[in-house]
């Protein structure tokens, strides 16, 4: 990795911490834990069995993901990734940014990595949440025990690196959309547009070759009863695929692009 890269990398992420989708990923880090906290406490009289059941870090994992894989998660990498890539329109600083001793390759890729960073945060948010949203009424909560389930380490790696992978697409095309457009409703209206699509192709067998399904995907091939024709084949590689795809063409419309900015 070259200097200019780490370079042009830290100066793109100090530019983050004057936006707003900073926030976005630390408040939908959390949001969901914190509902989840809110209702047990409320519903304290149920936590002891629950608390004691076999399931119950499984059951967490899922209540934590429902809102999450099918809502929350889209839009914020939707929102997040747009709000960071329109950063330069917004402060109209695309050209000073070209005046730099940066190569294209060099800012295209440092700006991509740091919406990657910023997705792999609220990763590590979201999970310290979910495991804060079950520790914390076994503190406040006389009677409750700690949890008797062992801990699924594994699993939750797992499904993590998948939820993750199922991102890269949408990412990749906010990207490219955030790009080629100045004014940020337009990378926005489409991000809606295409997760409205996708959730009205869940039953469609087809419906995977609309990248803004695979997080729903990933939820509900948890088992949970529902319509949505989920692929019978591993489309976390098709989200893989879409990813450099997407990305590549991202790449040469932006290096080939007359007026930059």
């Amino acid at each position: 990795m070259s200097l200019s890269f780490i370079h042009s990398f830290q100066s793109e992420r100090l530019k983050t911490k004057r936006s707003l989708a900073l926030w976005i990923v630390i408040i939908g880090g959390f949001f969901t834990p914190v509902i989840v906290t809110i209702i047990r406490l409320v519903q304290y009289k149920t936590l002891p069995a629950m608390y004691s059941s076999d399931k119950f870090w499984m059951q967490l994992w899922q209540n934590s993901w429902e809102s999450m894989a099918i809502f929350l998660l889209p839009m914020g990498v939707v929102l997040a990734t747009s709000l960071i890539t329109q950063i330069e329109y917004k402060n109209n600083t695309w050209k000073q940014l070209h005046t730099t001793p940066l190569s294209l390759t060099t800012i295209f890729f440092s700006k991509l990595t740091v919406i990657l960073v910023m997705m792999f945060q609220f990763f590590v948010l979201f999970n310290i949440g979910i495991y804060l949203s079950a520790i914390i009424p076994y503190l406040l909560v006389s009677g409750v025990p700690y949890p008797k389930a062992p801990f699924p380490y594994l699993y939750f790696l797992e499904q993590n690196l998948f939820y993750f992978i199922d991102c890269l697409p949408i990412i990749a095309l906010q990207y490219l959309i955030s790009m080629q457009f100045k004014n940020f409703l337009v990378p926005v209206g489409a991000g809606f547009v295409f997760w409205f699509g996708a959730l009205a192709s869940l039953s469609w067998k087809y419906g995977y070759i609309i990248p803004y399904t695979y997080t729903t995907f990933l939820f509900l091939k948890s088992g949970i009863a529902n319509k949505a024709a989920i692929p019978d084949f591993n489309f976390h590689w098709l989200a893989v695929g879409y990813f450099v795809v997407i990305t590549a063409m991202s790449y040469a419309l932006y290096v080939t692009k007359k007026e930059k900015g």
